[in-house]
């Protein structure tokens, strides 16, 4: 089959979407089959153009040219804002095979598909319908659009991949959505996240982010209220004592969203025992985890949770949210608190920071979760979606 596939966000978001796309294209890429893919991306106004717009050149995330899979990158000079201007505001019906030429099956990583013509087959992964849950975590203009373009994109859909079991339950019960229709594909920890240290990380952090030898609580995620580091900062506050010899510091590490105003007001007031990060280049993100003393992830709402596993694939005990997916993420590697218990999430911080009985048992069954979880595998799921389409 010729197979189309979204690539906009892999070249155009550094974390989040874009990272998931560039993984999972990826390592589908190199597993051995008789399609052939065609990559879209809309790449206007990026400056300068990515060095990985080139046919099956994924140096981003670590792949080396694929041996198996024939591809090609087609390319629009519009921003992603553009096309959505076109394809899902204005609805003009300019099928996305007039520049990708003739396909059997479209598939989009990200909430929605653009039009395609009437014998074209479609996948679309829903990573989250977080702006049904929470709308008031997000800006009013990005929660009318979402609600109008994702279930319009979910009921075109031949098939709907949702990250987690939480999910798929979310789609079936919001969004009416056959449970037949919707499969479970989970993401994949890369295998550089891992507990063996690299000659002079240490220093390359500290040169880099001014993080030197104070043990330090690590968050990650982009500022915006669903991520909950308003009450995160809050609880650190309250840790009543510090069973190390210094006391940590919270590191928030994370590009700013939206509404996060709030965030960096709270920040501010603890002065440098609070530091957010900003954006982390992906190549610091596992010596980042592994030199925490402990990952915090106390979010409200999330369709998977990847910074929960790729923590315990560092060999870092987590404390993290009870809600949605991931309690299914973090198994019973992780102290699970309420997210809104700002209390229960500092006792739960102090534990962790403090019993080191709990942490060798913490860190064991977070390398053995994590463990569960590959690119790999969810590209060969990936590819087994698609092979149903060509029975």
């Amino acid at each position: 089959m010729r197979i189309g596939i979204d690539y906009t966000a892999a070249v155009r978001q550094r974390a989040g979407i874009g990272r998931y796309t560039r993984e999972l294209v990826g390592a589908l890429l190199h597993l051995p089959h008789s399609h052939r893919y065609i990559l879209f991306a809309a790449t206007g106004n990026l400056r300068p153009a990515p060095p990985h717009l080139a046919p099956c050149d994924f140096a981003p995330c670590d792949f080396a040219p694929c041996d198996f899979a024939p591809c090609d990158l087609r390319t629009v000079p519009l921003s992603d804002d553009w096309l959505a201007r076109i394809w899902h505001r204005l609805r003009l019906p300019i099928p996305v095979e007039a520049v990708v030429g003739r396909v059997d099956l479209f598939y989009s990583p990200d909430f929605v598909l653009p039009p395609t013509l009437p014998r074209t087959r479609t996948v679309l992964t829903v990573h989250d319908l977080s702006f049904l849950h929470y709308p008031d975590h997000f800006v009013p203009k990005l929660v009318r659009y979402l609600e109008s373009v994702v279930p319009r994109s979910v009921a075109r859909a031949d098939r709907v991949l949702a990250d987690s079991e939480a999910t798929r339950a979310d789609l079936i019960r919001l969004l009416g959505v056959p449970p037949e229709k919707v499969e479970v594909l989970y993401s994949g920890v890369d295998p550089r996240f891992r507990p063996e240290p690299e000659p002079g990380e240490r220093e390359r952090l500290r040169a880099r982010y001014g993080i030197g030898d104070q043990p330090y609580i690590l968050s990650v995620g982009t500022l915006q209220p669903r991520k909950n580091f308003v009450r995160l900062i809050r609880a650190f506050a309250r840790l009543r004592s510090a069973p190390l010899r210094l006391a940590p510091r919270l590191l928030i590490a994370g590009g700013r969203g939206w509404l996060y105003e709030e965030v960096l007001e709270e920040a501010e007031r603890r002065g440098d025992r609070v530091r957010l990060l900003g954006f982390v280049d992906d190549a610091d993100l596992p010596a980042l985890y592994r030199n925490a003393r402990l990952f915090v992830f106390p979010s409200f709402y999330e369709g998977f949770g990847l910074p929960v596993l790729e923590a315990m694939a560092c060999g870092v005990p987590v404390v993290c949210s009870s809600a949605s997916s991931l309690p299914e993420v973090a198994g019973d590697a992780a102290l699970l608190v309420d997210p809104h218990d700002e209390e229960g999430l500092a006792a739960a911080m102090e534990r962790a920071l403090a019993d080191e009985t709990l942490r060798a048992e913490m860190r064991a069954r977070g390398l053995q979760q994590a463990a569960r979880f590959t690119w790999d595998r969810a590209a060969r799921q990936l590819l087994s979606v698609f092979d149903q389409f060509s029975l």
